[in-house]
């Protein structure tokens, strides 16, 4: 199989769980573009956040970004936008504010959230992340409701960090039966993303590849976590990380090192050097033109 576009998830599978590159990701990623594949990120991160990492690796590609509701290659002409309403927005607050949970309103250029405390380490990746540049403006507020009745916002996404499974999945089966048109993306842990119906991160890369003309078969994907087990039973190629939680193992066609064992510069270089470039399969062998 012939494959056009490779998909790299950001957080446990492009990063080091210290939150830094993997040493020679940046070389392994020129070398696939090189063969004519169109790299891209694909991450629930917002859209600032993933734009600095592509820029470390001299990516100017689209990036399917906020669990696939926002999808771009610059802040300011997006190609898919999707958003929760204002009024859904707020609604989904004044309900989730009843439940022990920290609650984070993911806009591409700003950050909501409010202060309610739970354990530390859940404060830790809800406040202070490296997935938030700089320049990405975060507040915490004491009553996010309050905040959204004065100052409405329509969100891509928000993730929601609880205090236990116990108290994540009462909130689920509330929000199910309160709202038919947002989905609930279920994460590892004790966290849940709440997009837009229809938003995901597969729907995003088809999406993507509609623009491009590249079919899902003829793509590539590495992930780690259970919300990328989608995109990985459904690509071409799907690749778990050796880190990745074994439901994902065993959807994947590959899977390759760690994080911390250089798993995506690995996976490229064994998978694409057996790969000719693009532009000499095209001279050579009867493809499908684009």
């Amino acid at each position: 199989m012939i494959y056009r576009l490779l998909a790299i998830n950001i957080d446990g599978s492009l990063l080091r769980p210290n939150g830094k590159l993997q040493k020679g990701t940046k070389e392994a990623i020129d070398f696939v573009r090189e063969k004519g594949v169109y790299v891209t990120l694909y991450t629930s991160r917002n859209f600032q956040s993933a734009q600095k990492i592509a820029k470390v690796l001299k990516l100017d590609s689209y990036l399917v970004t906020h669990s696939g509701a926002y999808i771009s290659d610059s802040l300011d002409a997006p190609l898919i936008q999707k958003r929760l309403s204002e009024e859904k927005t707020f609604n989904l607050v004044q309900v989730l504010e009843h439940f022990e949970c920290n609650i984070r309103i993911c806009h591409e250029r700003f950050s909501l959230g409010n202060r309610r405390r739970l354990a530390s380490n859940l404060i830790a990746r809800t406040v202070l992340s490296n997935a938030d540049p700089v320049f990405y403006p975060i507040q915490f507020v004491e009553s996010l409701g309050d905040t959204l009745r004065d100052q409405p916002v329509a969100a891509p996404k928000i993730d929601v960090f609880f205090a236990d499974k116990k108290e994540k999945a009462k909130a689920m089966e509330t929000i199910r039966e309160a709202f038919e048109d947002v989905s609930i993306i279920e994460c590892d842990g004790e966290r849940i993303e709440l997009v837009p119906p229809g938003v995901s991160k597969l729907r995003g890369l088809q999406q993507l590849g509609r623009h491009l003309g590249i079919e899902l078969g003829e793509m590539v994907a590495i992930g780690d976590s259970i919300d990328d087990l989608e995109v990985i039973e459904s690509v071409g190629l799907g690749v778990a990380m050796g880190n990745a939680p074994v439901q994902l193992k065993k959807a994947a066609d590959w899977i390759t090192r760690s994080n911390n064992e250089h798993g995506v510069t690995y996976m490229i270089k064994e998978h694409f050097r057996k790969q000719f470039p693009l532009e000499f399969l095209k001279g050579h062998l009867r493809i499908k033109k684009w």
